[in-house]
């Protein structure tokens, strides 16, 4: 599994247990589906996703979405 398919699953899990928690806890917890959505937006408009970062320097192989050079050849 490479970084952009765990990007997604970690964005979508979070999405469903905000969810879940605003159902059965408090609808504040709608605060964190909101965060995910913003952080998602943010990245497709910049390339920059931090989440990418973590799991790229955890040693998660990149993938097209996230590589782990520019296309200059700089390291991102």
């Amino acid at each position: 599994m490479n970084v952009d398919r765990l990007v997604l699953a970690l964005a979508g899990s979070l999405v469903l247990l905000s969810a879940a928690l605003a159902a059965l806890v408090s609808p504040w917890w709608l605060l964190l589906t909101a965060f995910v959505g913003v952080n998602l937006l943010q990245s497709s408009l910049t390339g920059f996703c931090p989440a990418a970062v973590v799991l790229r320097r955890l040693g998660v192989p990149a993938g097209c979405a996230f590589p782990s050079r520019r296309q200059d050849g700089q390291p991102v």
